[in-house]
């Protein structure tokens, strides 16, 4: 978002009702949002050029996928120069299985989120990991064993 752009309360009752229903009408968002549909739609647009919506998504349970692992992986890498990090994420987005990607700060440096098939896989993407010129010198990986609370959004505080 740029730096002249700001949420007033009608961005943000548009931005909490997409969030929770992303296959919301025109019609119906403009009536929650108080707003006429042509004004409304303009909003939502200004929104997705501004970048506070970053996109439309289906949440898929992983497990009707046939995913027959969910791992959280802890990386350490050897180097951590600017192209250390670069070829870090290049490879790790070539990698399907991981489907999420942080840069840490504190014991180690990424945190992944990845799903395979089984522990073989896993094995097999973690030697790809630590080969070099990728070099994770350290990985500590924790088996998800249940999610008692799953991601359906971010507060939004209507001002």
């Amino acid at each position: 978002m740029s730096a002249a752009f700001t949420l007033d309360r009608i961005d943000r009752r548009i931005l909490a009702a997409l969030q929770a229903d992303g296959r919301l009408t025109n019609q119906a968002l403009s009536e929650q949002a108080a707003l006429s549909p042509s004004a409304c739609l303009a909003r939502v647009r200004r929104l997705e050029r501004e970048g506070a919506i970053q996109g439309y998504h289906a949440r898929l349970d992983p497990f009707a996928l046939d995913v027959g692992l969910v791992l959280f992986a802890e990386i350490t890498l050897k180097g951590h120069a600017p192209e250390d990090l670069a070829r870090f994420d290049a490879e790790i987005d070539a990698l399907p299985q991981v489907v999420e990607s942080s840069h840490v700060s504190g014991a180690y440096d990424y945190l992944l989120k990845v799903v395979v098939a089984d522990m073989a896989e896993w094995t097999r993407i973690r030697e790809r990991l630590t080969a070099e010129p990728i070099g994770a010198d350290r990985i500590n990986t924790h088996v998800l064993m249940r999610k008692p609370k799953i991601f359906v959004g971010y507060p939004v505080e209507i001002r």
